[in-house]
Protein backbone atom coordinates (compact mmCIF):
# COMPACT_ATOMS: atom_id res chain seq x y z
CA UNK A 1 0.00 0.00 0.00
CA UNK A 2 1.37 3.40 -0.99
CA UNK A 3 1.25 6.46 1.26
CA UNK A 4 -2.12 8.19 0.92
CA UNK A 5 -3.72 5.24 -0.84
CA UNK A 6 -7.36 4.68 0.06
CA UNK A 7 -8.08 1.21 1.40
CA UNK A 8 -11.64 -0.08 1.58
CA UNK A 9 -12.43 -2.24 4.58
CA UNK A 10 -15.64 -4.11 5.23
CA UNK A 11 -17.10 -3.34 8.67
CA UNK A 12 -16.93 -7.04 9.55
CA UNK A 13 -13.15 -6.98 8.95
CA UNK A 14 -12.47 -4.12 11.36
CA UNK A 15 -10.53 -4.85 14.56
CA UNK A 16 -12.26 -5.13 17.91
CA UNK A 17 -13.63 -1.82 19.18
CA UNK A 18 -13.58 -0.16 15.76
CA UNK A 19 -16.38 1.38 13.69
CA UNK A 20 -16.50 2.84 10.21
CA UNK A 21 -17.75 6.45 10.31
CA UNK A 22 -20.00 8.02 7.70
CA UNK A 23 -16.97 9.86 6.28
CA UNK A 24 -15.13 6.57 5.78
CA UNK A 25 -12.71 7.04 8.69
CA UNK A 26 -12.20 4.25 11.19
CA UNK A 27 -12.89 5.22 14.80
CA UNK A 28 -11.43 2.90 17.40
CA UNK A 29 -11.63 2.47 21.14
CA UNK A 30 -8.28 1.67 22.71
CA UNK A 31 -8.62 -0.63 25.66
CA UNK A 32 -6.28 -0.61 28.62
CA UNK A 33 -5.65 -3.20 31.31
CA UNK A 34 -7.43 -6.53 31.37
CA UNK A 35 -10.30 -5.89 29.02
CA UNK A 36 -13.16 -8.26 28.31
CA UNK A 37 -12.98 -8.38 24.52
CA UNK A 38 -16.17 -10.43 24.35
CA UNK A 39 -18.20 -7.43 25.44
CA UNK A 40 -17.52 -4.23 23.45
CA UNK A 41 -17.63 -1.09 25.62
CA UNK A 42 -19.75 0.89 23.16
CA UNK A 43 -21.90 0.16 20.16
CA UNK A 44 -21.03 1.21 16.61
CA UNK A 45 -23.29 4.27 16.62
CA UNK A 46 -21.99 5.36 20.01
CA UNK A 47 -18.38 5.08 18.80
CA UNK A 48 -19.17 7.14 15.74
CA UNK A 49 -20.94 9.85 17.76
CA UNK A 50 -18.07 10.00 20.24
CA UNK A 51 -15.46 10.11 17.49
CA UNK A 52 -17.26 12.86 15.59
CA UNK A 53 -17.64 14.91 18.78
CA UNK A 54 -13.96 14.51 19.67
CA UNK A 55 -12.91 15.45 16.12
CA UNK A 56 -15.12 18.56 16.07
CA UNK A 57 -13.83 19.69 19.49
CA UNK A 58 -10.22 19.24 18.45
CA UNK A 59 -10.78 21.17 15.21
CA UNK A 60 -12.56 24.07 16.91
CA UNK A 61 -10.17 24.47 19.87
CA UNK A 62 -6.82 23.06 18.72
CA UNK A 63 -6.82 21.10 21.98
CA UNK A 64 -6.71 17.32 22.03
CA UNK A 65 -9.64 15.83 23.98
CA UNK A 66 -9.33 12.32 25.40
CA UNK A 67 -12.03 10.25 27.08
CA UNK A 68 -11.19 7.52 29.58
CA UNK A 69 -13.84 5.14 30.89
CA UNK A 70 -12.78 2.69 33.56
CA UNK A 71 -11.41 2.28 37.03
CA UNK A 72 -9.46 5.31 38.25
CA UNK A 73 -8.13 3.41 41.23
CA UNK A 74 -8.48 3.65 44.96
CA UNK A 75 -6.08 6.58 45.28
CA UNK A 76 -8.38 8.98 43.41
CA UNK A 77 -6.25 11.96 42.37
CA UNK A 78 -3.09 9.83 42.09
CA UNK A 79 -4.83 7.38 39.75
CA UNK A 80 -6.18 10.26 37.70
CA UNK A 81 -2.67 11.75 37.41
CA UNK A 82 -1.32 8.42 36.17
CA UNK A 83 -4.08 8.09 33.59
CA UNK A 84 -3.57 11.66 32.40
CA UNK A 85 0.20 11.24 32.16
CA UNK A 86 -0.34 8.24 29.85
CA UNK A 87 -2.64 10.22 27.54
CA UNK A 88 -1.21 11.38 24.20
CA UNK A 89 0.14 14.96 24.37
CA UNK A 90 -1.06 15.31 27.97
CA UNK A 91 0.29 18.85 28.41
CA UNK A 92 -1.72 20.00 25.39
CA UNK A 93 -4.93 18.09 26.06
CA UNK A 94 -8.04 17.75 28.18
CA UNK A 95 -8.91 14.41 29.75
CA UNK A 96 -12.44 13.40 30.69
CA UNK A 97 -12.14 10.42 33.05
CA UNK A 98 -15.26 8.50 33.99
CA UNK A 99 -15.30 5.73 36.58
CA UNK A 100 -18.80 4.21 36.27
CA UNK A 101 -18.36 1.83 39.21
CA UNK A 102 -17.21 4.62 41.53
CA UNK A 103 -19.78 7.06 40.08
CA UNK A 104 -17.15 9.74 39.44
CA UNK A 105 -16.23 12.00 36.57
CA UNK A 106 -13.14 14.19 36.51
CA UNK A 107 -11.84 16.62 33.93
CA UNK A 108 -8.17 17.60 33.82
CA UNK A 109 -6.48 20.13 31.53
CA UNK A 110 -2.82 20.04 30.58
CA UNK A 111 -0.48 22.83 31.59
CA UNK A 112 -0.10 24.16 28.04
CA UNK A 113 -3.88 24.66 27.64
CA UNK A 114 -4.98 25.48 31.19
CA UNK A 115 -5.23 29.17 30.31
CA UNK A 116 -8.09 28.31 27.89
CA UNK A 117 -9.40 25.09 29.44
CA UNK A 118 -9.76 26.76 32.80
CA UNK A 119 -11.08 25.24 36.00
CA UNK A 120 -14.46 26.87 35.27
CA UNK A 121 -14.59 25.27 31.81
CA UNK A 122 -13.73 21.87 33.31
CA UNK A 123 -16.51 22.30 35.89
CA UNK A 124 -18.97 23.03 33.08
CA UNK A 125 -17.94 19.76 31.45
CA UNK A 126 -18.47 17.80 34.66
CA UNK A 127 -21.91 19.36 35.15
CA UNK A 128 -22.95 18.51 31.59
CA UNK A 129 -21.74 14.93 31.98
CA UNK A 130 -23.36 14.31 35.35
CA UNK A 131 -26.85 15.26 34.18
CA UNK A 132 -26.65 12.66 31.39
CA UNK A 133 -25.06 10.05 33.65
CA UNK A 134 -27.95 10.38 36.09
CA UNK A 135 -30.28 9.47 33.22
CA UNK A 136 -28.13 6.39 32.53
CA UNK A 137 -26.50 7.73 29.37
CA UNK A 138 -22.74 7.17 29.55
CA UNK A 139 -21.79 8.14 26.01
CA UNK A 140 -24.24 11.05 25.95
CA UNK A 141 -22.63 12.36 29.13
CA UNK A 142 -19.15 12.25 27.63
CA UNK A 143 -20.38 13.85 24.40
CA UNK A 144 -22.19 16.60 26.34
CA UNK A 145 -19.08 17.35 28.40
CA UNK A 146 -16.90 17.62 25.30
CA UNK A 147 -19.39 19.84 23.46
CA UNK A 148 -19.92 22.20 26.40
CA UNK A 149 -16.21 22.55 27.08
CA UNK A 150 -15.24 23.05 23.44
CA UNK A 151 -17.93 25.74 23.10
CA UNK A 152 -16.57 27.50 26.20
CA UNK A 153 -12.92 27.35 25.16
CA UNK A 154 -11.61 30.26 23.16
CA UNK A 155 -9.68 29.38 20.00
CA UNK A 156 -6.06 30.52 19.98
Amino acid sequence: MAHGEVVHTAPADLPYGAALTSSGRVSRVHLTGDANTDLPPFGRDELIRLDETLSAAIRSTNIRFTAYVGDIGTEGARGLKDIFAAAPSADESVLIAVSPNAHTVDVVAGSAVSDRATEEVCKLGVTAAVSEFRAGNLVDGIVSAIRVMSAAIQSP
